[in-house]
């Protein structure tokens, strides 16, 4: 087969993705003549919901583009930002992170039984940004928008998806149910007073039921902590979002054409 040779320079944080020997320096690699730029991206080890950007030779370019011999291709990293309301999907080591984000009022589908195949297609057919820590689910062709968590920590890790998909002034905190992901309605004490501990029922006037599961939320103590830690977060992204570069609008000519990458 015709091999062509072509030149990788990755940037910032996409180095981390990198084999050890091959960060911080341009990857002077042989291609196959048909290989694209995804192709040669991913099998260097960057999945491409990490990039925001591609340079062949000094010029935008798409996923798709055909190696060539001698090509310089810059890649930068980046995100692609929804075009409404972020809704995601969580891999099954995120149980915490997706607990905190529906704590924000974000949906965020988690079950600790989804496999790789069950997220990508949650991910295809409900517009889902995919959340993990396996690079090599974010790397599937059906997956168009996705974000590899990097924190060990769930408060770390949502700090990281609020920055990077600019989630503060969007949270409706409290708003979903942290077990079910539905929305909470507001109820009266005489609606769910059966179901209260009795100091519940005495100290407390406003609660919000979920109708799906049943469960019964109120302003107690663990609401209070929940409150601080959500504060903590959210002051954290604001003080990102302030001090970063203006974010690539969706469907800024900048950003790989995503739809090119679609399976057939």
């Amino acid at each position: 087969m015709a091999m062509v040779t072509a030149t990788f320079r990755f940037h910032a944080e996409l180095n981390t993705f990198l084999s050890s020997d091959r960060r911080g320096r341009d990857v002077r690699v042989e291609c196959a003549r048909a290989a694209t730029t995804k192709h040669m991206v991913e099998a260097l080890g960057v999945p491409h919901t990490e990039v925001g950007l591609l340079l062949v030779n000094g010029v935008a370019a798409s996923f798709t583009r055909l190696l060539a011999e001698g090509d310089l291709v810059d890649i930068f990293p980046g995100s692609r930002l929804p075009e409404g309301p972020p809704r995601f999907v969580a891999d099954a080591h995120l149980g915490g992170l997706a607990r905190l984000l529906r704590m924000a009022g974000f949906d965020t589908l988690y079950d600790n039984g989804y496999d790789d195949a069950e997220i990508a297609a949650i991910s295809a057919s409900q517009d889902r940004i995919v959340l993990t820590r396996d690079r090599d689910l974010l790397i599937r062709k059906d997956i168009m928008v996705g974000c590899y968590v990097r924190p060990l920590k769930a408060e770390e890790q949502a700090q990281q998806v609020f920055s990077r998909y600019r989630l503060a002034p969007q949270s409706h905190p409290f708003s979903l149910c942290l077990a079910c992901n539905r929305p909470l309605r507001s109820v009266d004490r005489s609606g769910v007073e059966d179901s209260l501990p009795p100091r519940v029922a005495e100290l407390y006037r406003e609660f919000r039921r979920c109708d799906l599961c049943g469960r019964v939320y109120w302003k107690g103590s663990h609401w209070q902590r929940m409150d601080a830690l959500l504060k903590r977060l959210l002051n954290a992204a604001d003080a990102d979002d302030a001090g970063a570069a203006p974010a690539t609008a969706p469907g800024n000519a900048s950003f790989p054409p995503w739809q090119d990458t679609r399976p057939s």
